[in-house]
């Protein structure tokens, strides 16, 4: 939601400074007969202003409804009153100022963005695509508006033609003066629906570059993450949110997402059973943890029954059949992918399942991809060295043994079929290296067939070694 104080204190205050006398004036108040009450509705609203810039809004709220109560038509107490309301999380008494705001000033756009983020926010989609469509139609460089109205396209899940028409119109505005932090995060927003992540990524660093701790930004940043599979980014992003938010619904909503990602499902539960005044995500986000941890395949495909597009469901399904059954797997990854064409894991677990289904070829193809776009996805790049490896293209098969073996050289699979790409590709020496920090190590139960597998191939890799010294010479 547009929060007056994100930006500079000292330019809305005097701005609102200015509504005021511009009020009083147009209504006669501001004439030399203006009566006590009136001036004395101006004194305590200053002193509003005063407790609001400094954090206390407890004080600045008992103010602006005290400057109310000697004068009810004071369209800009009733704004500042609405985002005092805001930050206390006091939703519904904040869209009830806000109406009343704009009912004693219909041309005022600064309550009506301010509406349309709080409508949107409580699936008033309808009511929203009015106030903010108003807004914009009566300032067309409302940024407030703007941020509010991609939050209504995004949840409203508006087709991609809108999405990129509301992306061309931010992009003109970013590309003018002083776009503020959240303008940006909202253009990053629509980029990142639209699979531009590259874009996404550097609206988001021209958001955090004016404005380092900007809600939107970070919560953008987070979901990009997310969508990568960096747990741990997503949660450090989301420990600075809750330093700046700390009692933000959306903050312990995200939470709770990285944690069921992670399989903390209890830790998940803990924080979503926190949450007052976002039902319907809670109860969606409940179903799908309950999904992340079932291995009930056919309580599941009800669940998809029912929610054909859930993409966790959809997910969980393609994770849990791909030994079993891994062309249904595939159909389920497939759809997972679709339901959530930019959320990455779902593309990996494709990939896993191609190759669980030996489509080698289909998955070396869709792996490359990924690899392109998340290189550091480990997942990603342990599924393609096994395809490469599986078509016998040792050479490539080896690049990418060998970047798994960089990244986690205490695991011994990445050693062991490294060591037989370099044996394939006669490159003794490499491949008698690699053998042998397999079995340094290998687990003797877990691991004890390929262990007699390199100890039998040992003796006469040793004489193929010789062999090639000796030539050498």
């Amino acid at each position: 939601m547009p929060d007056i104080f994100n930006g500079s204190r000292i330019f809305f205050r005097a701005l609102c400074v200015v509504f005021v006398l511009v009020w009083f004036a147009s209504s006669g108040i501001a004439q030399e007969d203006e009566n006590e009450s009136s001036v004395e509705a101006v004194k305590i609203f200053n002193q509003a202003q005063d407790a609001h810039e400094k954090g206390d809004l407890p004080t600045a709220l008992k103010f602006y409804e005290a400057a109310l109560k000697i004068n009810p038509e004071f369209p800009e107490a009733e704004y500042q009153r609405g985002n005092a309301l805001i930050s206390l999380g006091k939703i519904a008494e904040a869209e009830r100022a806000f109406r009343r705001a704009v009912e004693l000033r219909e041309d005022w756009t600064l309550p009506m963005a301010s509406l349309g983020s709080i409508l949107v926010s409580t699936d008033q989609f309808a009511d929203a695509e009015k106030i903010l469509t108003k807004a914009i139609a009566l300032d067309d460089k409302n940024f407030p508006a703007y941020v509010a109205l991609t939050d209504l396209r995004l949840k409203s899940k508006a087709a991609p033609e809108v999405l990129r028409e509301l992306l061309i119109k931010l992009r003109d505005l970013t590309s003018k003066a002083k776009p503020t932090a959240s303008l940006w995060a909202s253009r990053a927003a629509l980029e990142r629906a639209l699979g531009e992540k590259a874009s996404a990524k550097m609206s988001l660093s021209r958001a955090l570059a004016a404005e380092p701790t900007n809600k939107s930004a970070l919560a953008e940043n987070a979901e990009i993450a997310l969508a990568e599979g960096d747990f741990a980014s997503a949660s450090e992003i989301a420990k600075i949110l809750a330093q700046v938010s700390p009692n933000s619904s959306d903050v312990k909503f995200l939470q709770a997402r990285i944690l069921a990602a992670e399989g903390e499902t209890f830790e998940a539960l803990k924080i979503l059973d926190s949450i007052t005044n976002r039902p319907a995500e809670v109860a969606s986000l409940r179903n799908s943890i309950a999904a992340i941890g079932s291995v009930n395949v056919p309580e599941l495909e009800k669940q998809i029954e029912k929610d054909s597009k859930n993409a966790v469901v959809l997910g969980r399904l393609c994770n849990l059949l791909r030994t079993e059954n891994p062309s249904k797997a595939l159909e389920y990854c497939r759809r997972a992918s679709e339901a959530e064409p930019n959320n990455l894991n779902h593309a990996v677990g494709f990939g896993a399942a191609l190759v669980q289904a030996k489509r080698f070829e289909n998955a070396v193809a869709l792996l490359r991809k990924i690899r392109g776009v998340a290189p550091d996805n480990y997942t990603a790049r342990a599924n393609l060295a096994t395809a490469l490896f599986q078509l016998k293209r040792f050479p490539e098969a080896k690049t990418e043994y060998q970047w798994l073996t960089e990244k986690q050289p205490d695991l011994p699979a990445a050693y062991y079929f490294l060591a037989i790409a370099h044996d394939n590709l006669g490159e003794y020496l490499d491949a008698m290296a690699n053998y042998q920090q397999f079995l340094k190590l290998a687990d003797a139960t877990s691991d004890k067939l390929e262990i007699e597998k390199v100890n039998l191939r040992l003796p006469s890799l040793q004489k193929q070694v010789n062999k090639a010294r000796k030539s050498e010479k």
